[in-house]
């Protein structure tokens, strides 16, 4: 079900924090644990409230080194409950697996709405029996062996594996997918769009390849590259091959609203980094976002947002 917020206020008032923990073992990655956590910092940042909380921990409170020699400080896993439990061994995966994992991994399960296995996450998850009968992927060079091990479990080669309340994926790269997938299941197609821009290239998602060329994320791709000087929706329906209904029907399948609303969220915020992130005026950012007068922004921007742009800048700048 697509969730789309008539405006920003509202997305925030509807969103309660949603704790995460992210369980660390001896040799996990750094890169594993950045696009774990990272993406859902975006959010809260984006948002200007706390969307997601997250925590570490490990089977006993302490510290866990990562492959690099990065030290992170965890927390008891008996202690910790929440949305989203994060299963992250990354390296030496069989190393970790035993009765003590095992026996905390099944009592956790309770404690948590969701678990997902991420990079070779997975292999835990089949060993502690949380998998029987379930979908899941784990790191490509573990996908045999994970296959001939456990073959109650249906293992699939893709690169993140949604079945309901255990998620997997299949390594660092696809960690940063699977956290865009949960946040836009929370928060909206188009969030994920904003966050997935702050770290990737506006056209691309990771590992995605490029957007098809008559889907409604290529309508989405041609509404970024055209901010300056908007297209009309026909011109954009005409220019990927569709009929304005046929664009229209894509469009409101993938994102829950039409063209139109869809290219006025990606004009305002882009007005809204610009408002953030630099000191042009807001006339200039007006016209760098497809608005003939800074009056008009202003009114749309209030509407989106809650309070206009000069409100935000000097909120931001106090450091709210």
């Amino acid at each position: 079900m697509q969730f789309w917020p008539g405006t920003m206020q509202e997305a925030i008032k509807s969103t309660e924090p949603r704790e995460l923990a992210v369980l660390l073992f001896s040799s996990f990655s750094n890169y594993c644990l950045a696009n774990a956590v990272e993406p859902f910092r975006a959010v809260n940042n984006l948002t200007g409230q706390a969307c997601y909380r997250w925590r570490f921990v490990g089977l006993e409170a302490g510290e866990v080194t990562s492959s690099s020699g990065m030290t992170v400080k965890v927390e008891a896993l008996d202690q910790a409950r929440g949305a989203y439990l994060f299963v992250m061994p990354s390296y030496d995966v069989q190393a970790h697996d035993g009765p003590d994992c095992q026996r905390a991994l099944r009592q956790a399960r309770g404690r948590f709405g969701a678990v997902a296995g991420l990079d070779t996450g997975s292999w835990l998850l089949a060993s502690a029996g949380l998998l029987e009968g379930r979908r899941a992927t784990i790191h490509r060079e573990e996908q045999i062996a994970l296959a001939e091990r456990f073959p109650e479990v249906q293992v699939l080669p893709d690169r993140v594996v949604d079945d309901g309340d255990l998620l997997s994926c299949g390594g660092a790269l696809t960690t940063f997918e699977l956290a865009l997938a949960l946040i836009e299941r929370h928060q909206g197609a188009v969030m994920r769009l904003e966050v997935a821009a702050l770290f990737l290239d506006g056209d691309m998602e990771a590992g995605a390849g490029p957007r098809p060329g008559r889907s409604a994320e290529a309508a989405m791709a041609l509404m970024l590259r055209r901010i300056e000087a908007p297209l009309p929706v026909e011109a954009i329906a005409a220019e990927l091959g569709l009929s304005r209904k046929s664009l229209e029907q894509r469009c409101r399948a993938r994102y829950g609203i039409g063209p139109s609303q869809l290219y006025r969220a990606v004009r305002l915020r882009e007005a809204r980094r610009l408002v953030e992130n630099t000191i042009l005026s807001v006339a200039e950012i007006a016209v760098r976002c497809g608005y003939k007068d800074a009056s008009a922004m202003t009114r749309a921007f209030r509407v989106e947002f809650g309070l206009p742009p000069r409100a935000l800048r000097a909120r931001r700048e106090l450091g709210f």
